[in-house]
């Protein structure tokens, strides 16, 4: 298991515990590595500095007991912000309607990068309207998507309201 998934699967029982979400996991770096947390509170409402030092706080103590990762790394922990990541299944759901830009790990039809408005997920496919024109993506393989900056999205005065 890839580090950045091992401590996913740390952190999130207790992150869970404490009334947050994982968002996302991701290692970087070769000589000085960064582990970076993105999380959000379960009810959706707004995160504060106060959260994220607590969320802090945990996983230190919990990478302290588990030593998932070799070396040092510097821990740095978010909320998604606007045009967050979109990682979990629930995510295709929660922001339907929406713009969102996707990058698929093997290509359908030729291409591998997409951009459209949210329609939904319905059996781990999600759903995309772009232009008119319906596509259904493989959750599987997706590698990355995230919300796209819109009058839109802006006007829901932020995604974690949505």
């Amino acid at each position: 298991m890839d580090p950045a998934k091992r401590v996913e699967t740390i952190i999130t029982p207790t992150l869970n515990e404490m009334g947050f979400d994982v968002v996302r996991v991701h290692l970087s770096g070769a000589q000085r590595q960064t582990l970076q947390i993105m999380a959000e509170r379960q009810d959706n409402a707004d995160m504060t500095v106060e959260h994220c030092a607590a969320i802090s706080r945990a996983i230190s103590a919990l990478m302290e007991v588990e030593d998932p990762i070799k070396g040092s790394y510097t821990l740095e922990v978010s909320s998604p912000g606007l045009d967050r990541p979109l990682t979990r299944p629930k995510d295709f759901q929660r922001f339907a309607g929406l713009e969102a830009r996707v990058e698929l790990s093997r290509p359908i039809e030729g291409r591998k990068r997409f951009r459209g408005l949210i329609v939904g997920l319905s059996d781990d496919i999600v759903q995309l309207n772009m232009e008119g024109q319906a596509v259904d993506i493989p959750f599987a393989d997706i590698d990355r998507a995230k919300l796209i900056m819109t009058d839109e999205l802006l006007a829901l005065g932020g995604a974690t309201r949505h």
